[in-house]
């Protein structure tokens, strides 16, 4: 087999000017936090990056006082077609510094380079751009067209940029103000985005970002003068927040863990599963609620398949964030390193085979090698608890019922994957599968138009499309 050499061909720094500490985003302006200091790294390389303010329950006071005096006195009074403007002038913005949101991404969240330029930050301008034009057709969405409020809204650190515009475009479209706290480890591009917002001349108060850890997201979601709690991550924090907001008036929605069944039929052509399988798991590290992480492959093409897919993988290139030819970057952190580790040493210990392709990791950072579990059952603890890392299970079936059967034995709900060459087919195992998103031979693929969110234990309420606006307006119920 021919071995092809790439050379590194790394994306510059110089376009990212990171400052040596950040305060707060209050009011339109950037202020010093009254709580300690915490260091952002960069995970490829572990060097400090910054030293970033973490907002004090004071801090986060002045923060939700700020955005009700802003939705009461400018936003909720604008007209959605001037809300537009604003929304589409930020949409602009982003395209205009995609490169620089791109690298700054890459760097503090150490996803490859790649990825962050033609996935996130597009992505993350096409949700500001969709949602500017909802702002004035607000009656036509069947949700009404009375604003909340106050929003406080949790970002998770593995789409830190993307997570923010899901959250902030609706709820600004809808005339809501937002308080937003992005995860501890990623706060760079959040930080940016503020920037951004003023480049935008957005009213002071409309969006302001707190920085902390999970104290500070815990006196967000919990302030009596909030009217709106958006949260992505965890289903451990998710089931915390419910439990707070419980009793209260305010609105919810939870988008949390999955463990999705990627499921393979014996007419699926082969070496395109073969790519969905390895976008559907290997995509961001794995760092994916809704990743492939259960392959589900029929009886008859195991073999067959895992012997692709094996191959496939092995040409799959670790290091480097920013070098445009890495196809898996760094773990986001320490603490995520060491989950995936132990699950994966628990995998062996249960008696699954583990296999990963040779390769040379990094001796500086936080780095795990794509990793492949075969003999797997649906007992083990690697197919039912969310790795969220670039660890695959392999468990096979031999009937649709089967395959059903299996991929909806878990206590998640948010996405699946069916590959088959049978249109019908595809349809008859979607509609039985619980999961919110179905993907038909293809895998990770996200639009503003369409609606994203899950079942059971991956949350509820929808984020995206027409159906994201329910979230944030009194007409629906």
């Amino acid at each position: 087999m021919t071995v092809f050499e790439y050379a590194p061909a790394p994306e510059s720094r110089a376009i990212v000017d990171i400052r040596a500490s950040y305060g707060l985003f209050v009011d339109g302006a950037f202020v010093e936090g009254r709580g300690t200091a915490f260091k952002t790294v960069n995970p490829a390389t572990e060097e400090v990056l910054a030293e970033v303010a973490e907002a004090s329950d004071a801090d986060v006071n002045t923060a939700v006082a700020a955005a009700r005096k802003a939705y009461e006195k400018v936003w909720s009074r604008m007209s959605g077609a001037e809300r537009a403007k604003y929304l589409y002038r930020i949409a602009r913005i982003i395209q205009e510094r995609s490169r620089e949101l791109a690298v700054l991404e890459s760097i503090d969240n150490g996803k490859p380079i790649k990825e962050s330029r033609d996935v996130d930050v597009p992505t993350a301008a096409a949700y500001f751009f969709y949602y500017a034009g909802w702002a004035d057709k607000l009656e036509h969405s069947g949700y009404g067209t009375t604003p909340l409020g106050v929003a406080a809204q949790v970002i998770p650190w593995n789409f830190p940029l993307l997570m923010l515009a899901w959250k902030i475009a609706p709820a600004l479209a809808c005339g809501n103000t937002v308080v937003l706290k992005p995860a501890e480890t990623t706060p760079l591009t959040a930080l940016l985005f503020a920037e951004i917002c003023q480049q935008a001349d957005l009213p002071p108060g409309v969006v302001n970002i707190v920085t902390g850890a999970g104290a500070t997201g815990h006196a967000l979601v919990g302030h009596a003068s909030v009217d709106k709690v958006a949260f992505t991550g965890s289903t451990e924090v998710g089931k915390a927040i419910a439990r707070t907001v419980a009793g209260t008036t305010k609105k919810v929605t939870l988008e949390l863990g999955g463990k999705a069944a990627n499921i393979v039929f014996d007419d699926a052509p082969l070496d395109q599963a073969v790519e969905g399988i390895v976008n559907g798991i290997f995509f961001n590290q794995g760092h994916v609620c809704c990743a492939g992480s259960r392959l589900l492959v029929q009886e008859s093409i195991a073999d067959d398949l895992l012997a692709r897919l094996k191959r496939r993988m092995s040409t799959l290139r670790l290091g480097d964030p920013l070098d445009k030819n890495t196809d898996i970057g760094a773990i986001n952190s320490r603490e995520q390193l060491e989950r995936i580790r132990a699950l994966c040493d628990i995998g062996e210990a249960e008696g699954a085979e583990r296999w990963a392709p040779a390769c040379d990791l990094p001796s500086a950072g936080f780095w795990f090698p794509p990793t492949l579990f075969t003999g797997v059952t649906q007992a083990h603890r690697i197919a039912r608890e969310e790795v969220f890392g670039p660890v695959l299970s392999v468990l096979t079936f031999r009937t649709p019922a089967e395959a059903v059967e299996k991929a909806n034995n878990t206590p998640y709900g948010l996405s699946a994957g069916v590959w088959s060459d049978k249109g019908s087919l595809i349809l008859k195992v979607a509609a039985q599968l619980r999961a919110g998103v179905v993907w038909a031979n293809t895998f990770n693929k996200f639009d503003p138009t369409s609606p994203f969110g899950g079942y059971q234990e991956s949350g509820y309420g929808r984020e995206g499309g027409r159906h994201g606006l329910a979230a944030y307006l009194k007409g629906h119920q």
